[in-house]
């Protein structure tokens, strides 16, 4: 296998017109640049660990970003292009790689090359740009030709990617991002669409320009490796495993889980040497935390998915556990605008969880990229040894509303769960453990991840001084300014109104949330 930042990654996913807030449809008119409160979340992604921003489409788009018109040109409803090189530079310069959605299979309708065929019919030199196009009736859309739109819907049209001058063109797209941008990698949406010749030949375009260039596609069923292999993408969505993990909670069966992962990595692998990409939710299916049918499963759930093989993929506000589910065949609910500042409210204990987790991963290259061998299965118990050059890192989980005695045998003499700190009784080769209700832990030699510094000082901090004007910085980054005290007029409460000095956005909150403490640390710094 190979070693490459893309094999030890955490990947944090947004779907930036919903992040941002942005309008349904593209208008036209002025640029606005919401994306650019994504620099607030940079020390929030720092403190995650999280090694690569993967977004969905940014390119400009009739609706909602997978029906591009412009491939070169940021979407006017998040940004420009400068604004946006200056997003990726401050990504960059923070040790954040940048994976952009590529939407290679179809486009709008909007899309330059199609409208020139509606303008110039057969004389276009664009017919064979597109799957299927003929003169021969009209589209349901009303156009004087027929064309195959992607899935039925005829707002997406397919591209003809068999026509060399539209993977030249591709080519030439994926060429500007990587220049212009220093982008480190693309998703390819719709990858079971695309033709392998066209993956093979990005894949040499790429790797030729950088080896290090990530290429990952969208695969809902099959056989992975039909598109994850040395000659097409590097890895691909697995959705395989999506579907076990919240399943085999749900239903208190690790078996199915487990089966799963024995399957793709195990001792007989059908996917050796392919670090697959790992989910629990994205833009496309329910929150796992409206999933679940026990809340408290949740944990385990994360803890599984950064244990498992495979590269680990965190969902922009699952990390507090948001929910949404799809609604009369809508996406919104599950593409919400997250204000950082209001997560607080939101599952902290879940962020501390994933802060953890996210720690143990980058110390520990076993639960990176380990082999991984089940040590005991039950319906609601499930121990699994990650192994990587001596390196074992055990790994237990408990589904059940009570204690579970575990007991397994070790070759080392002392085991600590670095989850909680607490060390492990091992007598004369055995471990044992009582573990918690719906809980997991994380098992090693060490616990180098619980080895706090020392605190510098121990002076007490005080409350945030309130200053109309003032400019202040949130405990996880983002500067604002505060414009007013206000009182509600039922309550009489009072209620801070400040905005954001990046995107010019503005909020309301209590005024005791505004100038308290989050974890002995004020929540806002006067600068």
């Amino acid at each position: 296998m190979s070693n490459f930042w893309y094999d030890n990654a955490i990947v944090y996913h947004i779907y930036p017109l919903g992040f941002c807030g942005a309008p349904k449809y593209n208008e036209g008119g002025e640029v606005q640049y919401r994306l650019n409160k994504l620099v607030d979340w940079i020390p929030h992604l720092k403190e995650m660990n999280v090694d690569a921003v993967y977004l969905g489409p940014v390119f400009e788009s009739v609706e909602h970003g997978y029906d591009t018109i412009d491939y070169k040109t940021v979407d006017r409803r998040l940004g420009d292009n400068a604004s946006f090189k200056d997003i990726c530079r401050q990504l960059h310069e923070n040790g954040i790689k940048i994976i952009l959605d590529g939407v290679f299979n179809h486009v709008g309708r909007g899309f330059d090359k199609f409208k020139d065929i509606q303008q110039n019919g057969q004389n276009s030199p664009y017919c064979g740009w597109f799957h299927n196009l003929n003169f021969g009736g009209q589209s349901p859309c009303g156009d004087n030709f027929w064309y195959e739109g992607w899935n039925g819907h005829y707002n997406l049209v397919k591209l003809n990617l068999r026509n060399p001058e539209v993977c030249d063109y591709l080519i030439d797209v994926v060429d500007f991002w990587m220049n212009e941008f220093e982008i480190d990698g693309i998703r390819f949406d719709a990858a079971d669409c695309v033709e392998f010749d066209f993956f093979k030949r990005i894949r040499s375009h790429c790797k030729g320009k950088n080896q290090e260039f990530w290429l990952m596609g969208e695969i809902i069923f099959g056989d992975y490796k039909r598109w994850a292999n040395p000659e097409m993408l590097d890895s691909v969505t697995n959705y395989e495993c999506y579907k076990g993990i919240y399943s085999s909670h749900n239903t208190k069966n690790y078996f199915e889980i487990d089966y799963s992962i024995n399957r793709q990595s195990g001792s007989n692998a059908i996917y050796p040497g392919i670090n697959l990409y790992n989910f629990v939710d994205n833009h496309d299916v329910n929150r796992i935390a409206s999933t679940l049918t026990n809340p408290e499963h949740i944990y385990n759930v994360y803890t599984m998915l950064y244990a498992m093989p495979g590269i680990p993929s965190i969902y922009y506000g699952g990390e507090y556990g948001v929910k949404g589910i799809k609604e009369n065949n809508s996406d919104d609910n599950l593409r919400p605008c997250l204000n950082l500042g209001d997560m607080n409210s939101e599952n902290t204990k879940l962020y501390a969880h994933i802060v953890k987790l996210g720690r143990i991963y980058k110390a520990y290259p076993a639960l990176r990229t380990g082999k991984y061998h089940t040590i005991i299965i039950r319906n609601q118990q499930m121990l699994f040894l990650k192994e990587l050059n001596g390196q074992q890192v055990y790994v237990a989980l408990n589904l059940e509303d009570r204690d579970f005695d575990l007991s397994f045998s070790t070759d080392r003499p002392a085991l600590v769960d670095v989850l909680s700190g607490n060390r492990v009784n091992v007598e004369n080769g055995n471990a044992y453990i009582k573990m918690p209700p719906f809980s997991s832990m994380i098992i090693v030699e060490d616990a180098i991840v619980n080895e706090e510094p020392e605190p510098v000082h121990e002076e007490k901090p005080t409350e945030t001084e309130i200053v109309i004007g003032g400019k202040y910085r949130h405990y996880k980054g983002g500067e604002y300014e505060l414009v007013s005290i206000v009182k509600h007029s039922e309550t009489l409460e009072e209620l801070v109104i400040y905005k954001s000095l990046s995107t010019g956005e503005m909020w309301a909150r209590p005024k005791s949330l505004f100038v308290g403490l989050v974890d002995g640390q004020p929540r806002y710094t006067l600068l």
